[in-house]
């Protein structure tokens, strides 16, 4: 079974290391249960990506070790565009 979608109380915090440069930024929300969500600062009604934890927890190891990290598995089916 898929964790729930819900996003509606959704805490996103961006990136510490994101700077003012109006760049390529992204937002994190940790506080749901069993899921992670993360969209794009520039478009926050834009479509988010949402993966369980484990595989957040996954990609975050990989990129602190000096990896890509991957693709990140989406939880259910991908949004129609």
């Amino acid at each position: 079974m898929s964790p729930q979608r819900d996003l509606s109380r959704a805490v996103w915090r961006k990136s510490s290391r994101s700077g003012g440069n109006g760049g390529q930024c992204i937002e994190v929300a940790q506080n749901l249960p069993a899921i992670v969500a993360v969209r794009d600062s520039k478009d926050p009604a834009g479509a988010p990506l949402v993966v369980t934890r484990a595989a957040w927890a996954a990609f975050l190891g990989t990129v602190k070790h000096g990896g890509s990290g991957g693709a990140l598995p989406r939880v259910g089916p991908p949004k129609a565009p």
